[in-house]
């Protein structure tokens, strides 16, 4: 199995309620800029496809990108992941690279760094102590059957299917080698934090 990017389509989230925020985040301007501008743009450095989720397909249709609508709706990041794997066994892509909308710092070596690691695993994923971000991270086809049983048991939780498959963590040290100030783990979820990246940017 190569570990090329060809391989790997890009898939940003977008299907969020942003009830923190109040209002949709992917449409906030961050110094003149989208937050879901900045991820789709650090997206096509890395990946020749790139898709969009959403709940909201119409929304979307200006970015230029292929826009799905989750095929079930409501049952958080979850629905999200399983629309993107449905939808690159549909491509022949052999594994997806899924963020959320709403993370602006994304940064393109670390990403690239996780996909030239990804080789013989299911699941590649950033690790920071014992916390996880399951939206910045590679998930094989391989997942699909095991996405859905979580689903049909109603276990919305990503990481509920993670003993099932072959996990690679990407240890603090790893990723400080890219981005020392872990600036990827990055969300914004209410208007302070707006105010405050935007004087920091």
């Amino acid at each position: 199995m190569s570990s090329s990017t060809d391989e790997i389509a890009g898939i940003i989230l977008a299907g969020g309620k942003s009830l923190r925020y109040g209002q949709d985040k992917a449409f906030i301007s961050l110094n003149g800029v989208f937050l879901i501008e900045r991820v789709i743009s650090v997206m096509r450095q890395v990946f020749q496809d790139v898709i969009l989720i959403a709940n909201e397909v119409g929304k979307y249709a200006g970015f230029g990108l292929p826009v799905y609508e989750d095929v079930i709706k409501g049952i958080g990041p979850i629905g999200g992941i399983l629309t993107g794997m449905l939808w690159i066994q549909k491509i022949q892509k052999s594994a997806g690279f899924f963020v959320a909308c709403d993370m602006p710092f994304l940064n393109p070596e670390l990403i690239a760094y996780m996909v030239k690691i990804r080789d013989g695993f299911d699941v590649v994923i950033p690790r920071i102590g014992k916390n996880i971000e399951p939206l910045h991270a590679i998930y094989t086809k391989n997942c699909i059957p095991y996405i859905e049983e979580s689903i049909h048991k109603k276990n919305y939780g990503i990481r509920t299917f993670f003993p099932k498959v072959s996990v690679r963590y990407v240890e603090k040290d790893e990723i400080m080698a890219y981005d020392p100030e872990l600036k990827f783990l990055i969300n914004i979820n209410t208007p302070e934090d707006i105010r405050r990246f935007r004087l920091n940017v």
